[in-house]
């Protein structure tokens, strides 16, 4: 096989593998309640138990992970949550499940600052880069939506721990993928950003003195804001203003991550033909002219009574297809950034996309909370309008800094 081939390969089945333990939290938070008798308050814990390993483990270790080698640091981030998957099946208790989400948390820090320092040793040019980090992100999301159904395929009215079989089936993914990627050879000479291990920290904090990066991270900021609120609050809206039942407002949450992949897949072929800044031009139209005429006929949509996906009607699933327009934000907007700056700095600059991406997901989720109390869940989507037509405008200007030479 192409050495460049398996070395993607490797990238996709890693990123799969991830996208499902971390989407699966709010599923364990569900089994902890019923389960192992834990209130909703030490459920919510186990959110914490996975946010903050990321944030904390990218920070630390992203400045210099190029010192301790891309493919290294992938395979330890493999073997870490090959054992979480086991204990997890193990311990069978609350305590483990702390565990296993705070091995998610350390392993995919190491996973995706690593991911996207590797796409830039793997592509030649900026559109390869877009092309190839689109992709990459649009396999996550199918990872995700599989999440909601690999989950409830285990589970059995008769055997309260059948569902924890489905660890041992992550096991073996993560397994598998370790095997995949210790064969792929990709590893290339590349620069080291410091001198040491105390400069390297140094050059990623230098990073924010750059416009471009500024002006990035504010982007990264507002799209992550738009993606993580609409989806953290779709099955709340779902149920309040379509008035669907429960477990169906959960299951149309999937078909937003399936748009979302779908839109990142598309992208991905797309930026080999097209400038990215155009391909998001359109696409955050899109987006908002779907806000502007689709939102209100799906609010004011006559809806009978529902039992199932197929009971809904059409206008029903038009809001959730808002993921195939703002699916592509988010990869082409990371890979122009990591496109205009040295190779060296692929590595700290990840480090800043995970942090600030943490962060603008958090605040999303609570702004559009705050407004579901403040406004209703039948007006809080439209305020999504403000955040994509500022990220209009910095598109041009991020797209003018991108086009300068960098040192």
């Amino acid at each position: 096989m192409n050495k460049s081939l398996s070395a993607k390969l490797s990238l996709y089945l890693n990123y799969f593998v991830f996208a499902i333990l971390l989407n699966s939290v709010g599923i364990v938070i569900l089994k902890a309640q019923k389960v192992y008798g834990v209130d909703e308050v030490q459920a919510s814990t186990l959110e914490l138990f996975k946010d903050m390993p990321i944030a904390i483990v990218s920070f630390l270790i992203a400045s210099f992970l190029p010192r301790i080698g891309y493919k290294r640091a992938m395979l330890a981030a493999l073997a870490i949550v090959s054992l979480a998957c086991i204990g997890m099946y193990v311990g069978n208790a609350f305590w483990a499940a702390k565990m296993l989400f705070a091995a998610v948390g350390v392993a995919f820090a190491l996973i995706k600052v690593s991911v996207y320092a590797t796409i830039g040793l793997l592509t030649a040019n900026e559109r390869e880069h877009n092309s190839l980090m689109s992709s990459i992100e649009g396999v996550f999301m199918f990872g995700i939506a599989l999440a909601y159904f690999l989950f409830p395929a285990f589970n059995r009215p008769d055997d309260p721990n059948s569902w924890l079989n489905v660890y041992w089936l992550l096991a073996g993914l993560s397994l598998l993928s370790f095997a995949f990627l210790f064969f792929a050879k990709f590893e290339k000479n590349y620069e080291i950003p410091g001198a040491d291990l105390k400069d390297d920290l140094r050059q990623m904090l230098l990073l924010m003195t750059r416009v471009l990066v500024v002006v990035f991270v504010l982007s990264a900021f507002l799209f992550v804001m738009i993606e993580q609120g609409i989806m953290t609050w779709l099955p709340t809206f779902n149920d309040r203003v379509l008035q669907l039942p429960e477990n169906v407002s959960i299951m149309m949450a999937s078909i937003l991550a399936v748009s979302l992949g779908v839109g990142r897949i598309a992208a991905g072929i797309l930026a080999r033909r097209f400038s990215w800044l155009w391909i998001l031009v359109v696409c955050i139209l899109a987006a908002m002219a779907l806000v502007v005429f689709v939102l209100p006929q799906a609010i004011t949509a006559e809806v009978g009574e529902i039992n199932r996906l197929s009971d809904i009607p059409f206008i029903g699933f038009a809001f959730p297809l808002v993921g195939l327009f703002i699916a592509p934000i988010y990869p082409l907007l990371n890979s122009a950034v990591l496109s205009a700056l040295p190779q060296k700095l692929h590595s700290p600059m990840t480090g800043l996309i995970v942090i600030f991406s943490a962060l603008g997901g958090t605040l999303g989720s609570r702004l559009i909370g705050m407004l579901f109390k403040h406004v209703g869940a039948d007006t809080a989507f439209y305020y999504t309008l403000i955040p994509m037509f500022m990220l209009l405008l910095a598109l041009f200007v991020l797209r003018r800094l991108t086009s300068r030479p960098t040192a």
